[in-house]
């Protein structure tokens, strides 16, 4: 599971995490950078590191969810999905 961490100093300023099977899918799990650092292209930086990564070269589908870094991660190849119908999810709603 690749990680990548951004630090200043000994204080940690930002985290991505992806899932995958080495194989053939990818699913970004997290990316977050903490809001008195965001703006500096932290964020742009841990993607680099997460698509340089060995572990995710050559697979045939790497997905994210994101509420609203759609412009982050365009920059990196991704887009919408090109088959929303054929995903599913589990759902539950709290209380």
């Amino acid at each position: 599971m690749p990680e990548r961490v951004a630090a200043v100093g000994v204080s940690q300023v930002g985290y991505a995490r992806a899932i995958t099977d080495r194989a053939t899918y990818a699913y970004l799990a997290d990316l977050y950078v903490v809001e008195s650092h965001r703006g500096r292209g932290l964020a742009a930086w841990l993607m680099e590191c997460v698509m340089a990564h060995p572990d995710l070269q050559g697979l045939r589908r790497f997905t994210l969810v994101t509420r609203d870094a759609h412009a982050l991660y365009r920059k990196f190849g991704f887009d919408e999905l090109e088959q929303p119908q054929a995903y599913m999810e589990i759902l539950r709603k709290s209380g």
